[in-house]
């Protein structure tokens, strides 16, 4: 029987989609970068940023916290009218960042300026290995040659219940931020806890503590098992980002692919945003 041509799409990301070493994992994905600030320096979080040397120096030489800066609506309306094709745009959280409503704006843009693509923009409500699930996700689909509409739907599908969780081994950036209340700053700067936060609609929520990171890294292993046990692990990817700690990544890896049957599993490098945020030592999983 003859099949259907699968229609061209791209997906595009913005630079919190994080990098692998695995040769062509992630070729698919265009990413539109945002840039962070430092004290008076300014980069431009691309392939080419130093994340584990210079920025990470330059945190913590700093006394201010590092603020970042979204995509202009040019950038995304540009790369959706630069060739025909269905596009799938994936950003930050919208409770973290601007970057879903300036990709919406590009999206906009470039359709009142006659772009005939159908264009959806998805709020991953997550970010770094998030993100990255997301586009998986959205490639799967894609490649099987599904209508646009069935695509969008159920990668909202899968949004609604993607798990996100993380340990750091310093959240001086939330705190400095103000995104942390002030009972966790408490526990986190003269109690030395190490706690487990996770994804929530979008926001930051706390999910265990412990007085270690290994502590912490064991508590969030538990909480992926306990997951796994009410999702289809077998279906996902699980993704992890680490911030200049590939050991631990695949440590992590190693552990949660014995307890749990994840199709597959990922590992990827912070870039800029996900460094920023994440810093040294620094470990996020999503499926």
């Amino acid at each position: 029987m003859e099949q259907t041509a699968r229609t061209p799409y791209r997906i595009i990301g913005d630079s919190c989609c994080d990098y692998t070493t695995e040769p062509g994992a992630l070729d698919f994905l265009t990413r539109v970068p945002l840039t962070i600030q430092v004290g008076e320096e300014t980069f431009v979080d691309d392939e080419t940023l130093d994340c584990c040397g210079v920025l990470l120096d330059r945190m913590r030489a700093c006394p201010e916290a590092p603020h970042s800066a979204c995509p202009s609506p040019e950038q995304f309306a540009a790369l959706c009218a630069e060739r025909e094709g269905d596009v799938y745009i994936v950003t930050l959280s919208s409770h973290l960042s601007g970057t879903y409503n300036s990709a919406c704006l590009g999206a906009q843009m470039a359709r009142d300026a006659g772009c005939g693509n159908r264009i959806h923009v998805f709020d991953s409500r997550s970010a770094a290995a998030g993100e990255i699930a997301v586009c998986l996700k959205l490639r799967a689909l894609a490649e099987q040659g599904l209508p646009f509409a069935q695509v969008v739907e159920e990668t909202e599908t899968f949004i609604d219940g993607m798990t996100t969780l993380f340990v750091l081994e310093t959240l001086d950036v939330f705190r400095k931020n103000g995104r942390l209340n002030h009972l966790q700053a408490l526990a986190v700067g003269a109690l030395k806890i190490k706690l487990v936060m996770g994804g929530e609609q979008g926001q930051i929520a706390m999910r265990a503590k412990a007085l270690t990171t290994p502590r912490a890294i064991q508590k969030m292993i538990e909480l992926v098992r306990q997951i796994c046990e009410t999702v289809h692990a077998a279906e996902r990817t699980l993704v992890i980002t680490h911030i200049n700690c590939r050991a631990r990544a695949e440590d992590i890896r190693d552990r949660v692919l014995a307890a749990c049957p994840f199709q597959r599993a990922m590992i990827c490098e912070g870039g800029g945003i996900s460094t920023m945020y994440g810093n040294d030592g620094g470990i996020i999983v999503a499926f």
